[in-house]
C-alpha cells in the first residue's frame, strides 16, 4: 500500500476534530501499491503453517499451531475516524467480531515513527474494549518513507541503521506501546520490502536490510513488558527482489505475512497462488520455518469487481488459516466503502 507523505498529513489534519470528539488521536492516509508481475506457474505442494503442528520459534501461543482461529480485520482508516467506521463495517459484514485492528504509522519523519501518543491512544481504547482484540501496526523502518530516494542513498541509510544509528527511535516506540497497554501488538515492520515504493526497500542492499531489521527487533524486545510479534510481510511475487533474500532469520521473525492484491490484469487466482514467490511459496516457506502466516493487506485492484478473486482469497484463508487477515476497504480495493464492487461484496458477505 502506498501512503504519500502529503496524504498522511492531510488526513491527520482533516480528522483532528473527529478524533477529539470520539477518541483522542490522529490519522495517516493510504492509497495504492505498485503493480506486481505474475510469472509462470510452479509445482504446488499443499502446506500450511497451521497444519505443521509446531509453535513458532518466537511469539505467543497464537503461532503456527494456533492460527486456525484467524483474527479477522479490515482497514477503514488509520486513526479515530477509521476506528469509528470499524463498528459499522462489522455490522454490515454480519459475521462476528473483527478482532484484528489494522493501522499504519506515518513515515514522514522519525517523530511519527516513534508513535505519537495521540495517534496510538485510540487504538489502545479499541483494543481494551473487547477481549481477544489486538492491533497490527505497520512500522516504517526509515523516515521520508516515500521520498523516492536513490538506491545509493537507501543503501547508505540501511548501513547506518544496521550500525545502530536509529535504535533509539524504535525503543521509544516500544516503550509507548507498552505504556498504552499495546504490548501484544503485531508489528508489520518494513512491509513490502521487496518492492520499490518505500525508502525501507530491501533490494539496494539485502545484507544491510537484514542486519537493520535484526537491530530493530533487538531494540524493541529489550523493553520491559513487551510481547510483540514481528510480521515479515512482502508483497506477493518477485517484484524488485525475491523476498526470501530479505528474510532476516527465524530468531527475529514471528509471522510470515504477505500483501496480496488482485493484480496484474487478467491474472487468475491460481496464477497468484502458483507464481514464483506467490501465495503457495509463502505457506511453504512458513511451514519450513515453523511460523504462522498472515495477510495484512489484500483486496480488489487491477481486475475491478472480481468475485473469483474474492472467493479464492476466502477459500485460501479457510485452507491455510492465518494468524490474521485484513481487507483494505477503500477504493479501488474494498467492498463496503467502495461501491464499485457489488458482486465481490456479495461473495465477501456470504462467507
Amino acid at each position: 500500500m502506498r501512503r504519500t507523505a502529503v496524504g498522511a498529513l492531510l488526513a491527520l489534519l482533516g480528522t483532528a476534530l473527529t478524533a477529539q470528539l470520539l477518541l483522542p488521536g490522529a490519522v495517516a492516509g493510504g492509497d495504492t501499491e505498485a503493480a506486481r508481475s505474475a510469472d509462470a506457474a510452479r509445482p504446488a505442494v499443499s502446506v500450511t503453517a497451521a497444519a505443521s503442528g509446531t509453535a513458532p520459534v518466537h511469539g505467543s501461543a497464537a503461532g503456527a499451531a494456533g492460527a486456525a482461529r484467524t483474527a479477522n480485520g479490515v482497514f477503514t482508516g488509520s486513526g479515530a475516524d477509521g476506528i469509528a467506521r470499524l463498528a459499522r463495517f462489522e455490522k454490515w459484514r454480519g459475521r462476528g467480531p473483527l478482532t484484528a485492528g489494522r493501522t499504519y504509522l506515518p513515515g514522514d519523519d522519525w517523530e511519527s515513527i516513534e508513535g505519537p501518543v495521540a495517534f496510538l491512544r485510540p487504538w489502545s481504547v479499541w483494543r481494551a474494549a473487547r477481549a481477544g482484540r489486538f492491533v497490527a501496526l505497520n512500522v516504517p523502518m526509515l523516515d521520508r518513507s516515500e521520498a523516492r530516494l536513490s538506491d545509493a542513498r537507501v543503501a547508505a541509510l540501511l548501513k547506518a541503521g544496521a550500525a545502530g544509528r536509529y535504535d533509539r527511535h524504535f525503543t521509544v516506540l516500544a516503550r509507548r506501546l507498552v505504556s498504552l497497554r499495546l504490548a501484544d501488538t503485531v508489528l508489520v515492520l518494513g512491509w513490502e520490502m521487496n518492492g520499490v515504493t518505500y525508502t525501507h526497500r530491501c533490494h539496494p542492499a539485502p545484507d544491510r536490510w537484514r542486519a537493520y531489521w535484526r537491530r530493530i527487533v533487538r531494540a524493541m524486545r529489550a523493553v520491559k513488558g513487551q510481547r510483540f510479534r514481528f510480521d515479515f510481510a512482502p508483497s506477493r511475487g518477485r517484484d524488485a527482489v525475491p523476498w526470501t533474500r530479505c528474510y532476516p532469520g527465524d530468531a527475529y521473525v514471528d509471522v510470515i505475512g504477505m500483501d496480496s492484491y488482485d493484480q496484474p490484469r487478467r491474472a487468475t487466482f491460481r496464477q497468484q497462488v502458483e507464481e514464483p514467490y506467490g501465495l503457495r511459496a509463502q505457506v511453504t516457506f512458513a511451514r519450513r520455518h515453523r511460523k504462522a502466516v498472515s495477510y495484512p493487506e489484500w483486496g480488489l485492484f487491477r481486475n475491478g469487481d472480481d468475485p473469483a478473486y474474492m472467493r479464492g482469497m476466502l477459500d485460501w484463508f479457510r485452507r491455510h488459516p492465518p494468524l490474521y487477515q485484513s481487507l483494505s476497504d477503500y477504493c479501488p480495493h474494498g467492498v463496503w466503502a467502495c461501491g464499485r464492487h457489488p458482486r465481490s461484496a456479495k461473495v465477501y458477505r456470504g462467507r
